[in-house]
């Protein structure tokens, strides 16, 4: 029987179900991550034992940021995204063995920035500024703390001997010292990148590489 512990970029993960099974409702969503990971579960000739789900994540901001297009100040929590973020971490907790950890979100440095192929555009003169839209700019804010957490749990489950193999669903390099030191105590380290690109400093610091994500979207 191996125990398992599933760590989840949480941000990483919507961006790449989003990708390929589209938008959905927080529910879906959050039933969809959890069918998910069952699957990771489900191996030929191997039982495998779900010891728990690391859920990570930032709560949504409820700042109130200056959008420079309609030249006025956009309240958060009022976004749908607010809303929905809400809510999917409501249904997270619901959902069997899974545990949320949270970050927080740099609030203080956060921006409506445009989005970078709308840039290309406008230094190749392809769009003009009066042909901008809201939808042409992206809320820029970085996480906090999340990368942390995961590297603390991976220490922690490892050390004391919770688990006998982590699967990790994440494209980041910068736990690749969580991942050596994980391996040198004997656990069996599987990344899922979701068919994401990943750099060669962490695919040489795995065990194996796996993923149950389709080679195409099924939008």
């Amino acid at each position: 029987m191996i125990k398992t512990a599933i760590m989840i970029d949480g941000a990483f993960y919507r961006k790449r179900a989003y990708y390929f099974w589209g938008d959905k409702s927080p529910k879906e969503r959050a039933e969809e991550l959890a069918d998910y990971c069952r699957q990771h579960t489900k191996e030929k000739n191997v039982k495998c034992e779900l010891y728990r789900v690391f859920y990570y994540d930032c709560p949504p901001s409820s700042k109130i940021v200056y959008h420079p297009l309609s030249r006025k100040q956009v309240d958060l929590s009022k976004t749908d995204d607010y809303k929905w973020s809400c809510e999917f971490f409501e249904e997270l907790k619901h959902q069997r063995k899974f545990a949320l950890r949270f970050g927080r979100l740099a609030e203080e440095q956060a921006y409506f920035a445009l989005k970078p192929d709308v840039t290309k555009k406008l230094l190749s003169k392809k769009l003009s500024l009066k042909d901008l839209t809201d939808k042409d700019f992206i809320l820029d804010i970085k996480q906090k703390g999340v990368d942390m957490r995961i590297g603390v749990d991976i220490a922690s489950v490892t050390f004391k001997k919770q688990v006998d193999r982590i699967i990790l669903i994440s494209g980041d390099s910068d736990f690749v010292p969580a991942a050596k030191q994980a391996r040198r105590e004997g656990i069996d380290f599987i990344l899922d990148p979701m068919r994401a690109v990943i750099k060669p400093d962490l695919f040489e610091h795995i065990d194996g590489m796996r993923t149950k994500v389709p080679k195409e979207p099924q939008i």
